[in-house]
């Protein structure tokens, strides 16, 4: 078990390395720059700001230095925020981000797996039903509808929860809530049909069938029993969940005015600001990366039967 964490540990480094590549190339190949305006510069002017961030240097050369960089531990200045570097702006952003995907994320678990639970239990009833149902429509409906609709309801017909903010900015702790329903959304809907099929599975199972000849009870033989196994499928999905709950913000902290990373993102995106674009990818490989290697792992830990050589 020693030897397959360290190497998958050692594996992020050449997926990174790919990553930042790619990533580098591919924004400095596409069409116009962080420089380009409806104004065009003088010539001279233009070469100045270029040679400042050595940008006439060869295509190669730059990506060496960039690598250095990044080895350092520094992700480069920002070509259009001028008054601090790429590491300000996102490990400034980042916390919030994460903090808005965690209590989305612990939401879509809590519910998904009981709404699962309970819909594989009571199989082909109206619960059944009715929770498939809400899961249905959970994948069905994309996140720009979701969020703006439970605005309207929740903010400004009910007056229950505001409409937009984030508490540190002083509008207080229920800025959270709806930002992080719309978010978990989808991802409940997903953990409560895996959660359902794995658990209805589970539980024709011959070691369920036992346990239940015994004449234990079925809050063992559920709680106890059943859900270690059911939940596999659950871990597998968690890695790619997380770090996709953590990017898919960025529509939801665009509605909800969230002061998250996605605010950047999307504004370098515009702005062609390089540096920025790349420094996102890399926070977000980096969550995903991470993820996975977690889960692998628990993974393991779940399920004796699986061995990593």
């Amino acid at each position: 078990m020693t030897k397959y964490i360290v190497n998958r540990l050692l594996g992020i480094i050449p997926t990174l390395l790919i990553i930042i590549t790619l990533s580098f190339f591919i924004v400095r190949v596409a069409p116009g720059g962080p420089f380009a305006s409806e104004r065009n510069l003088p010539e001279v002017v233009k070469r100045n700001i270029e040679a400042k961030y050595h940008m006439d240097e060869p295509l190669v050369q730059q990506y060496g230095r960039y690598m250095f960089d990044i080895l350092r531990g520094d992700l480069g200045p920002s070509y259009k925020y001028k008054d601090y570097d790429v590491n300000y702006y996102i490990f400034n952003s980042l916390p919030k981000s994460i903090v808005l995907g965690l209590c989305a994320m612990a939401l879509a678990l809590s519910f998904g797996i009981s709404a699962g639970i309970i819909a594989a239990v009571k199989q082909n009833t109206w619960i059944d039903y009715f929770s498939m149902g809400v899961a249905v429509i959970g994948i069905s409906v994309p996140l720009f509808v979701i969020a703006p609709v439970l605005q309207l309801i929740f903010a400004m017909k009910l007056n229950w929860l505001p409409t937009s903010g984030w508490y540190t900015t002083g509008e207080g702790y229920l800025t959270i809530v709806l930002p992080a329903v719309s978010l978990s959304f989808a991802y409940f809907a997903n953990i409560a049909r895996l959660t359902r099929s794995s658990m209805l599975e589970t539980l024709r199972s011959d070691y369920i069938r036992t346990a239940k000849a015994k004449g234990m009870k079925n809050s063992t033989i559920i709680f106890k029993h059943a859900m270690k196994g059911a939940m596999l499928p659950i871990v597998s999905y968690l890695g790619p969940a997380f770090a996709g709950i953590i990017t898919g913000s960025i529509v939801v902290e665009q509605i909800f005015r969230v002061p998250g990373l996605g605010k950047f993102f999307v504004q370098s995106s515009f702005n062609r600001d390089y540096t920025l674009i790349v420094g996102v990818v890399i926070v977000y490989s980096l969550i995903l990366v991470i993820m996975n290697f977690i889960v692998d792992v628990a993974y393991a830990q779940l399920d004796p039967r699986i061995t990593y050589k």
